[in-house]
């Protein structure tokens, strides 16, 4: 195998069980191999000949390509230089994931399908990498992480039926998430409150919600903001008290849901007085 020069490995701050690759305009091309990990990827640039078993496809842009843990598989670019992100994600935490799903008795489920071209499955991957290289928070890691590797390996049409979850185990997590803005909770911790599977938990509160715990957190958190910076607040004391990791976290997070900076919106509030 030619060592690859154009590509860096990081783990994931929020998740250590996963590590991500990113390889720009990388020639290097690899013998047969297997992997310990479940894996999975999309080719950003340039095409690649991708082998799994004994299957063999022709990859491009925006395909997405999954690899279970012990699969032989080889992916080469077709000509020049080609670009790819992939997630490695440890094979015992996700098949622990998976039997609490109700998916497996066995070690782990296996993914469904090797390749994908699908414009759902390339936006739900690209949506989870940035936010397990940006690591905003592992509440929404962890959600995003199972809910789309959950998908792969069986579909969604295929996802077990969920019986209704207890109202007052759902409002018990809603109240621990509201009432604890500053803390970065586990979807292992809500899930004890609540009694239920992480699966269950992450389903039955969305379908009652409307809103998975992390976004829900998250939008009590900008409100919480807006009036903290109404009252004179600093955004470096604003960012610390609500636990953003940093202004820059918190910057972007107020920015998806005000369509403004925090900096323009105290201003802006700030002259209407």
């Amino acid at each position: 195998m030619k060592p690859d020069k154009h590509s860096h490995f990081q783990r994931s701050a929020c998740l250590p069980q996963v590590e991500l690759r990113v390889s720009r305009d990388s020639s290097a091309c690899y013998q047969a191999h297997t992997h310990d990990e479940f894996s999975f990827g999309v080719i950003d640039k340039g095409a690649a000949s991708y082998r799994n078993q004994r299957t063999s496809y022709q990859t491009g842009r925006g395909d997405v390509v999954t690899i279970n843990p012990g699969d032989v598989h080889a992916c080469n670019p077709e000509r020049g230089a080609w670009s790819y992100r992939m997630v490695f994600v440890d094979s015992i935490w996700l098949g622990k994931a998976q039997s609490e799903a109700g998916l497996s008795a066995q070690d782990y489920l296996c993914f469904a399908q090797d390749h994908l071209r699908s414009t759902q499955s390339l936006n739900d991957f690209n949506r989870l990498f940035a936010q397990l290289a940006d690591c905003d928070g592992a509440l929404d890691a962890e959600s995003q992480l199972l809910d789309f590797v959950l998908q792969l390996s069986t579909g969604a049409q295929h996802l077990p039926a969920l019986n209704r979850a207890p109202e007052q185990s759902l409002q018990r997590v809603r109240e621990q998430l509201l009432d604890q803005l500053d803390s970065r909770l586990s979807l292992a911790e809500l899930a004890e409150e609540a009694q239920l599977s992480r699966y269950q938990l992450l389903r039955s509160f969305a379908r009652h919600y409307g809103l998975s715990p992390a976004a829900m957190q998250m939008d009590a958190r900008i409100n919480q903001a807006k009036q903290l910076l109404r009252g004179g607040s600093s955004l470096a004391e604003t960012a610390v008290s609500l636990g953003f990791a940093d202004q820059a976290h918190f910057q972007r997070h107020f920015k998806k849901r005000v369509a403004l900076t925090p900096g323009q919106y105290q201003a802006g509030v700030a002259s209407g007085r």
